[in-house]
């Protein structure tokens, strides 16, 4: 007789067990190991994303040299004096000698002296620079300081064109992020890429500091697209294992770029045609974006199949595997039409969901703190008593080796204990200098210079470890918030420093203070380390133990027969 299994269940209960069973339906990471997750195809793309990521500090850190302030005096030479004087007679004369005994940069006496003894009195009366100022070109031929007299009264707008420039990167940010997320990556690429060359262009030519400053801020805004959209296209093409090699490779191409910035500002040291020297190699991006695939993740993610169809099939046949088989291309199709694949998604989507909420707070404090650090850290750091081309190259060497450590340390002990790990001891660091006297500068210099190292290996650990916490349909606009997050913190350190006037450690307290902080903060976050990149929202929301694919149905240990 046989029984039904009603009637098993009935006089069996205590044998139904729970155990795992796989998904049906298959992954990305599957359908990508078909095609082939590590081949030629994924290496031509890494180096068509990486290549332009070499310009980009070129970009972001060019204020350095073009806004760099000369030593620079009054211009004395329509000053009136009795006598056959030289120029240097003159200054000597007509210009009274600061604390450190050296000619005052924006005070002259206003009115001839009858005995010109080379060392003017401090009671007699002096006035602004009348007639402009003299620069000296030694080591810049041309800034935009000697261009529009951007000193004395005026001294606070250099800086100001930095964070001008950093407010674009911010807004680029949330625009590009949308833009992707809701058009793809690669057209959103390749606006990236016209309007960087359109606007960088156009601010070498600026016939004025107001015009430049609204440039640079549209330059800010459209490499920040090339910023976030390079790396996410890499990551997405290829498998878990190999998304940390992605990231740290777009990273290292930062640092060449910071250190190929030396050079170029080196060989082009006036501030137009050094503009023109960073922003043309961008050109030749556009060329090669006709090469550039579309993210297959995202047009599945957005229920764009047979695009998505078109592409794997390009990536098999570069990596020399066979196209994906009828049995799998049912599988994927049934896995990856999400029931809401045509649902327009938002910046508010990064809070509604309590896992997605968390992240989004979290991510946000450490980005916050991974760049105020870093760049209060650079701002502060009085280099090695060499010249600032020498010192701009030196700085960037340094991130190559802490970078190198922290990709081997991530793929082995986690994404989180490398992001808590590094802002905790940036924080100690800069604690240690604190309490380090000034006198004991090389102990000082060595520590600081530790504190760099750790502070680029938070940046390097934070951004791969926030492409793989957002899921796919709103990867960009988490990239896209936390790069905003990021840009405040660089434009707050500046700002930040400014608190010397009031107690000259405060900024060192506030930044020790802060990176501990934040790094501890980061203790919230989710381990993505060997875990499948979500794709949906449901995916972000479940529990780590099922984000492999899995899920605990009921079965029967045994069926009757």
């Amino acid at each position: 007789m046989i029984r039904t299994t009603s009637s098993l269940e009935q006089r069996l209960p205590s044998r139904r067990v729970s155990v795992r069973v796989r998904h049906a339906r298959m992954t990305f990471d599957a359908i990508l190991d078909e095609v082939g997750a590590l081949g030629p195809f994924q290496v031509v793309l890494a180096v068509l994303m990486v290549s332009p990521r070499i310009m980009l500090p070129c970009n972001f850190l060019l204020n350095n040299f073009i806004a760099a302030v000369p030593p620079h005096r009054c211009d004395v030479s329509r000053w009136n004096a009795s006598g056959n004087l030289g120029e240097a007679q003159k200054a000597a004369a007509a210009i009274p000698a600061g604390d450190d005994g050296e000619p005052r940069a924006c005070r002259m006496f206003a009115e001839p002296r009858s005995r010109w003894s080379g060392n003017g009195s401090e009671a007699t009366p002096t006035t602004e620079c009348r007639h402009g100022w003299v620069y000296d070109n030694s080591t810049f031929s041309s800034t935009i300081v000697t261009e529009w007299d951007l000193v004395c009264d005026w001294k606070h707008l250099p800086q100001t064109t930095n964070t001008i420039f950093f407010v674009g990167v911010m807004l680029g940010s949330l625009v590009f992020g949308v833009l992707s997320d809701n058009y793809g990556r690669k057209w959103s690429l390749l606006a990236s890429y016209v309007l960087s060359v359109m606007f960088g262009l156009a601010s070498a030519s600026a016939n004025s500091y107001v015009v430049f400053a609204v440039l640079r801020f549209c330059c800010g805004a459209a490499l920040a697209g090339i910023s976030l959209i390079s790396i996410i296209l890499c990551v997405e093409w290829v498998d878990t294992p190999r998304r940390a090699s992605m990231c740290v490779l777009g990273s290292l191409a930062w640092s060449l770029g910071n250190m190929l910035l030396a050079g170029l500002a080196f060989l082009v040291n006036a501030w137009r045609p050094l503009i023109v020297t960073v922003t043309a190699p961008l050109a030749l991006a556009i060329l090669t974006w006709w090469w550039v695939p579309e993210s297959a993740r995202w047009l599945l993610a957005n229920g764009k199949v047979e695009k998505a169809h078109l592409y794997l099939d390009k990536c098999a046949r570069a990596n020399n595997r066979p196209k994906i088989s009828s049995a799998v291309q049912l599988e994927a199709l049934s896995s990856v039409e999400m029931s809401d694949k045509n649902k327009k998604y938002n910046f508010l989507h990064l809070f509604k969901t309590p896992k997605l909420r968390k992240i989004s707070l979290v991510t946000g404090i450490a980005w916050y703190g991974t760049a105020v650090t870093y760049y209060g850290i650079s701002l502060n750091l009085d280099g090695f008593g060499l010249n600032v081309y020498v010192t701009q190259f030196v700085y960037a060497a340094i991130e190559v080796p802490a970078k190198l450590l922290i990709y081997v340390l991530i793929n082995r002990i986690g994404r989180r204990p490398c992001l808590v790990g590094t802002l905790v001891l940036t924080g100690t660091c800069i604690g240690i200098n604190i309490l380090v006297p000034t006198a004991l500068w090389l102990v000082r210099s060595v520590v600081a210079i530790l504190g760099k190292g750790l502070s680029e290996a938070s940046f390097t650990t934070i951004f791969l470890y926030t492409t793989e916490l957002y899921p796919t349909v709103l990867r960009q606009k988490g990239l896209g918030f936390t790069s905003v997050m990021s840009r405040l913190g660089v434009s707050a350190a500046p700002l930040l420093l400014l608190l010397e006037d009031t107690w000259t450690l405060l900024p060192q307290v506030v930044l020790c203070a802060g990176a501990t902080f934040c790094g501890l903060a980061a203790l919230a976050l989710p381990e993505t380390l060997d875990r499948r990149l979500p794709e949906t929202i449901r995916d972000a929301e479940e529990p780590p133990g099922r984000s492999e694919g899995q899920e605990e149905v009921p079965l029967e240990t045994k069926n009757a027969k």
